[in-house]
């Protein structure tokens, strides 16, 4: 028994030595760690000052470039107001007035602007950078290239032409230069961007442009017939119209290439007008692809199935053939058995975009060129001579 109660007795003693420390005077209780609120992160703002550095010698070189180029093509900058007379269910005949830019184009006092800057315009006229404002003539205008030229009797002294260079030398990232009056109220305001795309081709309410130079440089309405510049103040372009679901500028602007103002204007201040090559084929057709050749059986798997012709075109005195019968391709009628027209001139032609670019851009009226088709089975060539697009069809 002594044996077994001795472990006993010493638990219990240690227990009771336990307690009286915890309890000793002086002595806390120990006090469990929880867990508290996590305490906001402190944020130190450091505001930056950035110290200026050196303004490099190229983009003093590239400022002076642009004063320059402002301060010798300004003078030569216009701006044009038309009035037009409009006819109104409740008011019967109106006048409206209308704005636009134009340039010096020689001492002689012609005005290049955009076709549709003056269109039906009774009256036109030309206001100088210094408060003065001459009466203007129409002399020529071309439709199809939105180009016109006026002419103004006198202008101030000392204003120099513009200097015209070649759009062909261009290169997608150059610096493009805007000059104009937007809006008909800023006079002759400067934007600059660069050349964003070359060889557009866009439709307008009126026409095809083709060849057509892309800009991100700021054009707006009223900007339209002024001159898109390079670094060095040369002509480039002839600002036409712009890309906007808004009406105002997004970055889209397209001017007519200076090449094209160059050949077109000459012949506007001789004649009045603008001959275009004519075909005379009627874009009715159809341009080939494989499926639909397939579907239609037809040797080919490109080119322009052609459907109808004006009469005494040149297509027409070549001996061109039209649709010869109607069939049904799904729920589509296709007129077929004309010829198919794949070649002019040895160019490849699978589009009637292309073959009107190149009867625009590469052939004049009076020239011959030759036409390759195919008819039934049988490639053959037709040759005629291209004749001036009638006025109904301008």
């Amino acid at each position: 028994m002594r044996t077994t109660a001795l472990p006993f007795l010493l638990a219990c003693l240690l227990l009771l030595s336990v307690g009286l420390a915890c309890s000793a005077p002086g002595l806390a209780a120990p006090t469990l760690l929880t867990p508290g609120p996590t305490p906001e992160p402190q944020v130190i703002i450091v505001v930056a000052t950035p110290t200026p550095g050196p303004v490099t010698e190229s983009a003093v070189t590239l400022e002076a470039q642009r004063i320059a180029v402002y301060e010798r093509a300004a003078p030569a900058v216009v701006n044009i107001t038309t009035q037009v007379l409009r006819t109104s269910f409740f008011y019967g005949v109106i006048p409206e007035e209308g704005s636009g830019s134009g340039f010096v184009w020689d001492t002689a006092g012609y005005i290049v602007t955009n076709h549709h800057v003056i269109a039906n315009a009774q009256k036109v006229e030309v206001s100088f950078s210094d408060d003065f404002t001459a009466a203007a003539t129409v002399i020529g205008s071309d439709p199809v290239n939105d180009l016109a030229v006026l002419r103004v009797e006198s202008m101030p002294p000392g204003i120099a032409p513009l200097t015209v260079g070649s759009s062909s030398q261009l290169k997608v990232g150059q610096t493009a230069i805007v000059l104009g009056n937007p809006f008909g109220r800023f006079e002759r305001t400067m934007t600059v961007g660069v050349i964003s795309a070359l060889n557009r081709t866009i439709q307008t309410d009126s026409t095809v442009l083709r060849g057509v130079i892309q800009t991100d440089a700021a054009i707006n309405r009223g900007n339209s017939g002024g001159p898109l510049l390079d670094l060095r103040g040369r002509l480039i372009g002839v600002n036409s119209a712009i890309y906007s679901p808004t009406g105002a500028s997004a970055g889209v602007g397209l001017a007519i290439p200076s090449d094209k103002v160059q050949r077109v204007v000459p012949v506007l201040i001789r004649d009045g007008r603008y001959p275009h090559p004519w075909l005379g084929v009627e874009e009715l057709g159809y341009e080939l692809t494989p499926a639909l050749a397939k579907a239609l059986r037809l040797p080919v798997e490109r080119g322009l199935l052609v459907a109808r012709l004006y009469r005494n075109s040149p297509a027409d005195q070549a001996g061109m053939r039209i649709a010869q019968r109607e069939v049904v391709v799904g729920n589509r009628r296709y007129q077929v058995g004309g010829d198919i027209i794949t070649e002019v001139d040895g160019r490849s032609v699978a589009t009637w975009e292309k073959l009107g670019a190149y009867l625009d851009e590469s052939c004049e009226v009076g020239q011959t060129i030759t036409l390759t088709i195919i008819r039934d089975e049988t490639t053959m060539t037709l040759t005629t001579k291209l004749q001036d697009t009638p006025e109904s069809l301008r």
